[in-house]
This record gives structure tokens, C-alpha cells and sequence, in this order.
């Protein structure tokens, strides 16, 4: 080869039962060496290098490779496998058969089929399947909007963070100004839901397998539960709660081991969770809750229809369902039914309650808002229902794009008070981020941006979050020390 040549290899890892389907190229071309990497049949990420002579450059490029190599990836003719399979919930909604309809305050159309929602204190989240992410205040009016490459499957809230999981297989973090993807799952998973613990990935997927993944984008195990189509997953300290067509398995967080294992009668299509008990939402027409302790069944909700989801007020005092004839039940904790209204909206595919408001995203892709007030309810109950505001978009509606660049400062005063520097480290085979600044357990690793990481670069990040598993998350804006 001429000196300056351009070269390239392009590699694959595609492993059975969960592993691995992504790709590693590396292109010298001169002093430069361009790494592009991802999931297979995706564009993937690139990073680029420079250095001071064209054998240095062979040199790094033949290190990287022989990297890969030793991790089991192949030499390989790029577009000779298929990329992930994606399954999108087929789902149809039927006119209520309730006599009245629900007192809907306001109402946003996403303008595309939506399932993602979360709301908190300030901010009411929705995602749909063209990959937008709308956030939009307590009364209705659009904050911003987070573009997504590929469609969003379920948004989750894991503490302070949020994450939005996408068809294309990746988890992006929202939680920042700019969003960027913190988990990447392997392409045989055709993910139907997800959940994050304490910065721990579960992923339930259409085969019935349960997929752990650690806050390093690292797998940890996998279990294959009795049913196939899970839809539901839910986690907390002492379990992962898995929904699948013949009931809920409950395993250890460690993947020890199955805890209990619990028939609902009907295929499991949604799932909600308190501190003490675990909520599935069936095509068997009902809710059930059960004993995170012991998996047994508490509590049954009979719907009219197959129940496309659910939620409950704090502690459980209230119990919600949505079914597929586009109407939203309310019971107490016992299980005797208060009220049935019609959304008017379409089935509602997911939903949650805040502050007496119930939220709710339907089928026509809408995010809708009910009073569920009791004076609000009688009222709709005896035909009385306030006039929907729809929102509209504002005309500069702030947009943010997946990150795969920061902004920069050239010393650490330019940062916020109080801000913290990370540093990029060679570790093996993979770039970990590990905490330059005192005060902090420098052994521990950073939960970071992969697209960003390159050994030797240090970051400046507004606070650090030490997450139960040993770790730290980062929390506010990142910014390279240049």
C-alpha cells in the first residue's frame, strides 16, 4: 500500500439469544482515522482522529481493529445482514360505550400514533411514532420538542432523569438540554417496553425475554419468561416485574433466579407499579393487582373491554384503565367501580394521574387532559363537560436533536458554581469517564455520552449523582475542557 492510501476494514459481531448485532469500521486515509460504529443496517456514530505521521495512523487503526477482533467482531461485507426487526403495537379502538364523556380540559395532537407519556411536577411528556417528544406545562402549552431518529416506544422516568426508548434500538437521555443516547440495545430484542432502575436498563421484548443492561451500556443477563409478547416491565430495588401473555414473573434484580411466577387469565398489555404492589392490565377485560412479595392477586378492576392500560393515584387509593373501546374506568382500591367515561379521544394506550388531573395519550395520537375531580366528574356524569382548549404549536417552538458534539470552555470558571470535571481513561478495551474533581470516589465510573468519549478528553458537567449501583450520573449541561 502507497503511503497516504486509503484503506478500510469493516467488521460485524452478530451473536444469538440477545447478544450483540453491531458493526466496527475503521478507514485510514493519510494521518486520519475515521471509526464508524453502531448497530448494524444503521448509519451508525463517527469519530475521527489525527495523527503526526501516516504510520502512527496504520498503527492506531491496526490497534483498534485487533481490539475488535479479540471481542469476537469478523471481518464482514457490509449490507449482507438485515437490521433489527421492529414491531409497532397493532392496535384498533371501538366507540364508547359509556354514557357520557369525560371532562377533558385541554388537548394536544402530536400528529402522529403516540404511547410515550410521563408527567411530573412541572412537565407533561408525550412521544409518538414519528419521534417527536413534546413537553408542554401544567396547562397545556408546548414547551419544546426533542426529535428523535426513529420512533418512540415508551417514554420512563428514573429519578431526576427521563428517557425516551426508540425503535432504532437506542435509550436517549432527555434529561439534559440536549438529548443523547445512554443505552444501546442489541438488535435481535424487537423491544415492546422498557424500564430504568437506579440507571439499570430492563427491556421486555415480543419473544418474552427480559434484558438487563447496566448504566456502562454493558448486558448483564437475560431471562425468557413462560409467555411471549411482554409488554410490560417494571423495576425497583428488590425486583423486575415481567408482563407477558400468560401472567407476571417477578425475578431477582441479579438475575439469580425467578421469585414468583402469576397467570392473570388474560395476556398482560400494560403495567403500573407501587411501592408494595404491582398493577397488569389485561385483554381479559380487567386489572389486577398483585403482591410484589409474593405475586398474589390482591385485587381485580372488570373492565368492559380489553385494557389497553392503567395507573392509580398515590399509594393506590384510586385505581385507573383504559380500554380499547376508547372509554377510562375509575375504581377504589378494592376494586368497586366509580365511574366509566368515554375520552373522546380514541382508547387510551397510556396514561397517568397527577395532582387530580388524569392524563392520557390515544389513538389518534393525542395527549388529552381530564378533570378528575369529583365535582368535575358528577358533573360530566349528568352531561356537563367543560369546552376542550386544543393547543396549538408556537410558532418557535424550541427543537433539540440527539447530541453528538458538546459546547466547550476553556477553564472551569467558565462553568456554572459548583461544576465537576470528568476525564476520559482507557480502560481495556472500552473509554470509561472517571472524576478528576475532589470529593469524589475517583474509582467509581461515570455514566456518559458514548458518542463523545474519547480517552484523554476531559468534561465539564454541572453535578454529579452517585446512583445506589456505584456509579455516578451526570445531571445538567456537559461541556469539553479545552
Amino acid at each position: 500500500m502507497s503511503a497516504g492510501a486509503r484503506s478500510t476494514t469493516y467488521l460485524e459481531l452478530s451473536q444469538e439469544n440477545g447478544g450483540a448485532h453491531k458493526f466496527y469500521e475503521v478507514t485510514v486515509d493519510g494521518q486520519t482515522v475515521t471509526v464508524r460504529y453502531g448497530r448494524i443496517g444503521a448509519d451508525g456514530q463517527t469519530q475521527t482522529s489525527t495523527f503526526p505521521t501516516v504510520e502512527k495512523a496504520r498503527v492506531a487503526a491496526a490497534k483498534k481493529v485487533g481490539e475488535k477482533v479479540r471481542r469476537g467482531y469478523a471481518p464482514a461485507v457490509p449490507g449482507g445482514r438485515a437490521p433489527r426487526a421492529v414491531t409497532r403495537r397493532q392496535v384498533a379502538s371501538a366507540p364508547s360505550t359509556a354514557r357520557a364523556v369525560a371532562p377533558v380540559l385541554w388537548r394536544f395532537g402530536t400528529g402522529s400514533a403516540a404511547f410515550g407519556i410521563h408527567v411530573d411536577g412541572d412537565r407533561r411528556w408525550v412521544g409518538n411514532q414519528a419521534g417527536d417528544v413534546y413537553t408542554l406545562d401544567h396547562e397545556g402549552d408546548v414547551l419544546a420538542r426533542f426529535s428523535l431518529p426513529d420512533g418512540v416506544k415508551c417514554l420512563v422516568a428514573d429519578d431526576f432523569w427521563i428517557y425516551a426508548g426508540c425503535d432504532d434500538g437506542k435509550v436517549y437521555d432527555l434529561s439534559s438540554k440536549l438529548p443523547f443516547a445512554a443505552y444501546d440495545i442489541a438488535a435481535d430484542v424487537d423491544i415492546f417496553w422498557l424500564d430504568i432502575h437506579e440507571g439499570v436498563l430492563n427491556v421486555s421484548d415480543r419473544a418474552g425475554r427480559l434484558t438487563v443492561i447496566d448504566h456502562e451500556d454493558e448486558h448483564q443477563w437475560t431471562r425468557r419468561s413462560q409467555g411471549s409478547n411482554a409488554w410490560m416491565v417494571r423495576a425497583d430495588d428488590r425486583a423486575v416485574y415481567h408482563g407477558h401473555h400468560q401472567g407476571v414473573t417477578a425475578y431477582a434484580p441479579d438475575g439469580s433466579g425467578e421469585l414468583w411466577n402469576t397467570p392473570t387469565g388474560g395476556g398482560v398489555l400494560f403495567g403500573w407499579q407501587e411501592d408494595d404492589t404491582v398493577y397488569a392490565g389485561t385483554g381479559h377485560h380487567k386489572v389486577q393487582r398483585l403482591s410484589k412479595a409474593t405475586g398474589a392477586i390482591e385485587a381485580t378492576y372488570a373492565c368492559d373491554s380489553a385494557v389497553y392500560s392503567c395507573a392509580t393515584s398515590p399509594g393506590g387509593r384510586f385505581v385507573f384503565a383504559g380500554d380499547l373501546a376508547s372509554s377510562v374506568y375509575c375504581f377504589d382500591r378494592d376494586g368497586t367501580r366509580l365511574w366509566k367515561l368515554g375520552t373522546g379521544n380514541g382508547a387510551a394506550l397510556s396514561m397517568q394521574y397527577h395532582d387530580e388531573r388524569l392524563y392520557l395519550v390515544t389513538t389518534d395520537g393525542s395527549l388529552i387532559c381530564v378533570d378528575a375531580t369529583e365535582a368535575a366528574i358528577t358533573a360530566a356524569q349528568r352531561g356537563t363537560v367543560p369546552v376542550v382548549r386544543d393547543v396549538k404549536l408556537a410558532a418557535a417552538l424550541p427543537t433539540y436533536a440527539p447530541a453528538t458534539a458538546v459546547g466547550s470552555v476553556t477553564t472551569v470558571s467558565q462553568a456554572p458554581t459548583g461544576s465537576v470535571v470528568v476525564e476520559c481513561v482507557q480502560d481495556g478495551g472500552r473509554v470509561r469517564v472517571h472524576v478528576v474533581s475532589e470529593g469524589y470516589d475517583t474509582s467509581w465510573n461515570v455514566q456518559f455520552p458514548r458518542a463523545i468519549r474519547e480517552p484523554g478528553a476531559r468534561y465539564v458537567v454541572d453535578a454529579l449523582h452517585a446512583a445506589a449501583g456505584g456509579f455516578y450520573r451526570v445531571r445538567g449541561d456537559i461541556r469539553r475542557l479545552v
